[in-house]
């Protein structure tokens, strides 16, 4: 009876918390956050976790411990919002996983198996963090980050890796054809493909760096053309973001999404990074670049666009937002979805026209304490006048 009683009641709660309905919360009137985070481990499903065979399992105990769901790629697909989901094992594993919803904000729903990627070369230690991108030439293309332990390490350095970017593309988001890794003369995190070809070339942001965690000289978001996705090198790399002392991305910046298009430019969401006494804090904020020429910056907000609020601040790494995923409906509706300390993943919304109006009036950062007053007085006189 102990078995039949607690799997109802763990089938009970569980589809609770999976349709449990999310609503949004006061804004700032840049964006909404909502009430819930939208994917937690326990959103995984009950058969990921538990063997469900009381012969072989008679105490109901987790069988396969999961530990976070976070950093999710987005992709609106048949009426659908389809999340790729970096899932972590106990075993601090990461692997993609679909989750399904058909309005955004709530009832996410895994599919049932995870999914499988084919290797390429060595098998690596660890993928995480997919971006997917629907491409004018027909293809949907995933770029992930793939870690291998560093070879160079010294004798018991159990924690020098390589990084690179994995490179997949699908049709349907079933079935996944890997392609070569991205080939570059530096480790390379954060690479983002743009949703049109520039100059008859796929275009890819990048983020050339030192070290696995270190940018090191890499001096921020990078733009390379390219002619062919089966078989990627990077030779040519211009920094189009730059990092910049005592800012939100003093140590590094890196690519989102890709870039929704808007008829006053492309709208982009990056992440930013600075040391502070806690460790590294993350940010999210936004810019803008040209229609004509995408590697041309037109606009940037001074600071940062969302950072970690109340529970955000909490989890397995801490003072942390992250996002490589959002979604534009057509009627401009935008969906934000953005992970707190690598732990849970979460949803904002917007519009288009706002996140426009956003970065094209609100003020650059001018690098300067006295700057920043000067900005603020300005405001203020306007509104005393």
């Amino acid at each position: 009876m102990i078995f039949t009683e607690r799997l109802e009641k763990l089938k009970s709660e569980y589809e609770d918390l999976i349709s449990r309905k999310n609503e949004p919360t006061e804004g700032n009137g840049v964006f909404e956050r909502y009430r819930y985070p939208i994917l937690t481990a326990a959103h995984t499903p009950l058969f990921w976790r538990y063997d469900l065979n009381q012969t072989t399992n008679p105490y109901l105990m987790e069988r396969f411990g999961i530990h976070a769901t976070f950093n999710s790629g987005a992709i609106r697909w048949h009426d659908r919002y389809v999340l790729a989901v970096r899932v972590e094992a106990a075993d601090r594993k990461s692997f993609f996983a679909i989750a399904e919803s058909p309005n955004g904000t709530d009832n996410f729903r895994f599919r049932d198996r995870p999914v499988t990627i084919p290797e390429y070369g060595e098998p690596a230690t660890n993928v995480y963090d997919m971006r997917l991108t629907a491409h004018e030439d027909g293809w949907i293309y995933g770029i992930f980050c793939v870690e291998r332990r560093d070879p160079e390490a010294a004798p018991g350095d159990l924690s020098a890796a390589v990084a690179s970017a994995g490179v997949v593309r699908t049709r349907d988001l079933i079935s996944w054809e890997r392609l070569p890794d991205i080939k570059s003369a530096s480790q390379q995190r954060n690479v983002v493909l743009h949703p049109e070809f520039v100059k008859g070339k796929y275009a890819l942001y990048t983020r050339p760096q030192d070290g696995f965690i270190d940018a090191g000289s890499g001096g921020g978001i990078g733009w390379s053309l390219v002619d062919d996705m089966t078989d990627i090198t990077i030779r040519e790399e211009k920094i189009i973001n730059l990092r910049h002392y005592h800012t939100i991305k003093e140590l590094k910046n890196g690519e989102g999404p890709a870039p929704i298009k808007t008829p006053q430019g492309w709208l982009h969401l990056a992440h930013g990074v600075r040391g502070c006494a806690s460790g590294l804090r993350y940010v999210l904020y936004l810019y803008m670049t040209s229609l004509e020429d995408p590697s041309e910056v037109t606009a940037e907000p001074a600071g940062f666009f969302m950072a970690p609020e109340d529970d955000e601040y909490t989890g397995d790494v801490m003072n942390v937002l992250f996002s490589n995923g959002w979604i534009a409906d057509g009627d401009g509706k935008v969906f934000i979805y953005y992970a707190s300390c690598d732990t849970r993943l979460h949803v904002a919304t917007s519009t288009v026209e706002r996140l426009v109006d956003y970065c094209l009036h609100t003020k650059p950062d001018g690098f300067t304490t006295s700057d920043t007053v000067r900005r603020l007085n300005e405001l203020i006189t306007g509104n005393l006048r």
